[in-house]
Order: C-alpha cells, then sequence, then structure tokens
C-alpha cells in the first residue's frame, strides 16, 4: 500500500501513485497531464471531458476519448455549436461516450455560448486563473494535493457567469491540474516540471 509519496513502476521510474494502475494512465501521465495545454478547441475538449468524468473514474474518460472526440466532432467549438435535436439524439444513443443526458446538454450548450466569444478568449480566461507557481509548495505526497483551490473556486465562478455549465470548483481544478496551469506532479515523480 502506498504512503502517497511517488513510487517506482515496471520501468523502474518514479511517478505519482495514480499513474501505475494501467499502461493508459502511464502513458497519459507521462505525456499529458500536467503539460501546458493552450487553444480553445483543446481547452473546450478538456473542459468537456472533465465535466463528463464528474462521478466517475477519470479511466473510464480517458478509455472512451476516441469516441468523444468522434461524437463531439474533435471538439471543434463552431462544429458541436451547430449540433441540432438529431444530434443530441444521436449523442444520448452512442454507446462510445458517457450518455448522461445532464452532461449531453451542458457540453451542446457550452459549446453555444463559446461559439459567440472571440477567438482565444476562453484560453485567455482560463490561463489568467493560473497561480504563481513560486508560491504553490511541491507536494510530496498526494496527501498535500488539493481537490479546491482558491484559484479554482475563482476560475469556475468566471466560467458560470459568462454562461458556462458542468463547471464547478472541482472540475475547474481537474481542468487546472489537466492543462497544466498547476503542476501537482510529485517532487520526486519524473513527470514534475524542472526549473
Amino acid at each position: 500500500m502506498s504512503d502517497g509519496t511517488a513510487l517506482a513502476g515496471p520501468d523502474g521510474v518514479l511517478r505519482c501513485p495514480w499513474a501505475l494502475s494501467t499502461p493508459d494512465y502511464v502513458a497519459y501521465h507521462d505525456e499529458e497531464w500536467g503539460r501546458p495545454v493552450h487553444g480553445d478547441d483543446a481547452l473546450f475538449e478538456r473542459l468537456s471531458l472533465e465535466a463528463f468524468q464528474s462521478g466517475l473514474s477519470w479511466i473510464t474518460i480517458l478509455r472512451r476519448r476516441p469516441g468523444f472526440r468522434a461524437a463531439f466532432a474533435g471538439f471543434e467549438i463552431a462544429a458541436v455549436a451547430e449540433f441540432a435535436d438529431v444530434d443530441r439524439e444521436r449523442l444520448l444513443a452512442d454507446a462510445g461516450i458517457i450518455r448522461n443526458r445532464a452532461k449531453i446538454d451542458a457540453t451542446l450548450a457550452n459549446a453555444r455560448v463559446l461559439a459567440a466569444w472571440e477567438p482565444g478568449e476562453l484560453d485567455r480566461l482560463i490561463w489568467s486563473h493560473a497561480p504563481d507557481p513560486a508560491a504553490r509548495p511541491v507536494p510530496r505526497s498526494l496527501a498535500d494535493v488539493p481537490a479546491v483551490t482558491a484559484e479554482s473556486t475563482a476560475l469556475s465562478k468566471a466560467l458560470k457567469q459568462r454562461g458556462l455549465r458542468f463547471v464547478g470548483p472541482t472540475t475547474a481544478y481537474a481542468l487546472m491540474q489537466a492543462c497544466g496551469l498547476v503542476d501537482d506532479h510529485l517532487g520526486t515523480c519524473v513527470a514534475r516540471r524542472r526549473p
């Protein structure tokens, strides 16, 4: 049983303990999680997937990501904003994604809201909530990694005020972690950003 500190995987490399349960997680941890993501469509995808993850394990979403991308037109905001009732019904019947009506409706509504924004506006809004890395202690164990922060609460509030749905503070923090606004890789983890 891990005490929440970095563990050596089969290759002997130290990683965050959550990353070692499946090869899918190892690849996601090493290649994506915590690396900066920019671009409105890319951030819309991450925001949507984090919303779909609410109440589920991330591995469920990760393994269905190709299905989500196919179902939601690669998360291109302009395309998803044009989805009609027939597309909504198609999504509700698509076994390749999570068929949660509220989450599907939120994704479609969010795309419509975002389609009216200026190019780069979502990117600027999200990244304006990135905390100063120097002000954050390096986590030594999973116990040092929060689920919500003042910044994620502020980001959630800003997104909701602009009309977005399914963007609570916990979802906002998961987005911040996944998209590199914060580096919550443990201090001894191979993927931890070095100054």
